[in-house]
């Protein structure tokens, strides 16, 4: 048991920031996006403890939880997507100016804002791919999609996301 738990454990520390910031992105506030990442590590090791050889590819299973939580929670609250820009001057570096923070915010609550005006299966694979730096073979495996097809909804996402900006 106890290498099961060294195993998780650098998984966990492996892709916590990456998961955590996955569904930052897509939740309305800094607290909701630690509830659900810690529900997502929660399933994770539940799965893990069962099942660890089954679990080729941890990236993959982990968003792919993390994504089916992120619908559950949108689910069970009936609502749409609300974007919270308060806690964002928190990440950005501390060694930056007010007035540099300012608008690094402004333009994350314009870019998070456009995201999640596309498509859903859009928003995940522009997140996963340009914000975790997730290869697109390995977005295909977590989507059930062919790389092919990821490659194409990747171009068609950020051509929507360019017009959605233009118009704001």
């Amino acid at each position: 048991m106890s290498n099961l738990n060294e195993q998780f454990g650098d998984i966990y520390d492996q892709y916590i920031e990456k998961i955590y910031r996955f569904v930052y992105l897509k939740v309305d506030s800094q607290e909701t996006a630690e509830d659900i990442t810690s529900k997502v590590f929660l399933k994770g090791w539940e799965a893990y403890q069962v099942g660890a050889e089954n679990i080729k590819n941890p990236s993959a299973f982990l968003y792919q939880i993390a994504r089916n939580s992120v619908i559950d929670y949108y689910r069970e609250k009936g609502r749409t997507k609300v974007v919270s820009t308060e806690v964002y001057p928190q990440i950005v570096q501390p060694g930056k100016d007010l007035q540099e923070k300012a608008i690094i915010s402004a333009d994350f609550a314009a870019v998070k804002s456009a995201i999640q005006g596309l498509k859903k299966d859009y928003q995940d694979i522009i997140l996963l791919h340009y914000v975790d730096d997730v290869p697109v073979a390995e977005i295909a495996k977590t989507l059930n999609k062919p790389a092919g097809t990821v490659r194409v909804m990747l171009h068609r996402g950020l051509k929507d996301l360019k017009k959605i900006i233009e118009e704001a």
